[in-house]
């Protein structure tokens, strides 16, 4: 099995960093630090390696270094960042790099070795990333909308045009949307749901093949001894229930039928009512199937580091490379044999892992660390 590991990473005008590099080895790398002292930033520039807006979903404009108001490069608010790294990844060695390069900028430019690149897409060929921050808590007890985030991470991991085709329902959504609103002629509505139809049952589909492969690799690797609970996991949604019983081509046709029917209900609710942007992500805790969102706090936390290290063994059996993890905080509210048993499961999947945590003690279970010390603006070795 390979292991994609960040070897440097370099930071310029990021969050509170005007510039750091961290070299690291081959141990798990540990930030440790007081609150506020900027240990997540980096995570988040390592989150920035991949399509999206980070772990932190952050608009653009709020990423480059606030102290750069008097800069000339500034203007509307808007502050040039970058985050470079050399990998050695799936493909050898790379150097990914990303940021904004002016105040002009709309959206943040990617390169590989120096070459322009479409989009971070072209990372995915080199590195994967899987994380876990405390945000993510109330992830069972929150919205819909957040699991579905989630779980497109998720399919993300080991599909890389998931997130083109999730862009491009949410455009194909809006657009049969305005057309409802605005009593659109049948014909343009007709063109509309048929390209609609056809994203959203490749989304479905990719989403209950990552799903049912994830459970597999649950039920494979479930050890009775360890202290995460085993996660049962499910997708419940229209389009998602259809391909449970019948071919995708049959699905895709049965959901155009239904977008037709349904028409004047959706032009009626501003919105249309049916369909994989409404699904849900259903999991439970495994050994006492109880839903996760009426498990303790503690349980909850436990489930979803059992489901992320479970991802990431898929993800590592899938492409034949494990990713990089990243683990905000983690630790912290584990007891000792949680905390033991979390530093096992990493050391035997032997991908890179990346932590962080106010106190160094924490770690004093986990051999052969890169320790790094974290204060305002400033990383050094430890």
């Amino acid at each position: 099995m390979q292991h994609a590991r960040i070897r440097t990473l370099s930071l310029s005008r990021f969050r509170s960093y005007a510039a750091a590099r961290l070299q690291v080895g081959a141990g798990p790398v540990v930030l440790t630090g007081p609150n506020g002292a900027g240990k997540t930033n980096v995570l988040e520039a390592i989150s920035f390696l991949t399509p999206g807006r980070g772990l932190r979903r952050a608009q653009l404009a709020d990423i480059g270094q606030q102290e750069a108001h008097s800069s000339p490069l500034v203007q509307d608010g808007l502050h040039p960042w970058a985050v470079s790294a050399m990998v050695d990844g799936a493909l050898g060695d790379v150097r990914l790099g990303t940021g904004v390069e002016n105040a002009e900028s709309t959206q943040r430019r990617c390169r590989v070795d120096g070459e322009p690149a479409g989009s971070a897409n072209a990372f995915l060929d080199h590195l994967k990333v899987v994380w876990l921050t405390p945000e993510m808590d109330g992830l069972f007890t929150g919205p819909p909308s957040d699991r579905r985030r989630y779980l497109d991470r998720l399919v993300l991991a080991v599909d890389a045009s998931h997130g083109s085709r999730v862009n491009a329902l949410e455009r194909a959504l809006r657009a049969r949307n305005r057309l409802l609103e605005d009593n659109g002629a049948p014909r343009f509505l007709d063109a509309v749901e048929h390209e609609l139809a056809d994203l959203a049952i490749a989304v479905s589909a990719a989403r209950v093949e990552t799903v049912a492969r994830l459970g597999a690799e649950i039920a494979t690797r479930h050890d009775a001894s360890s202290p995460f609970p085993f996660a049962e996991i499910a997708l419940e949604g229209t389009v998602e229930r259809m391909l449970a019983s019948a071919p995708a081509v049959e699905v895709e046709d049965r959901y155009r039928a239904l977008l037709r029917d349904n028409r004047a209900r959706d032009r009626a609710a501003g919105r249309t009512l049916e369909g994989p942007h409404l699904c849900d992500l259903l999991v439970s805790h495994g050994g006492k199937h109880l839903p996760a969102a009426r498990c303790s706090t503690g349980e909850q936390k436990s489930l979803l580091i059992g489901l992320t290290l479970s991802h990431a063994r898929l993800v590592a059996a899938m492409q034949g490379v494990s990713p990089v993890l990243l683990l905000d905080d983690v630790v912290a509210y584990l007891d000792s044999e949680r905390r033991a048993g979390l530093f096992s499961a990493l050391t035997a999947l032997g991908a890179q892992v990346w932590m962080t945590g106010a106190d160094s003690s924490a770690f004093s279970q986990l051999e052969q660390i890169e320790h790094f010390t974290v204060l305002p603006g400033l990383v050094q070795p430890a």
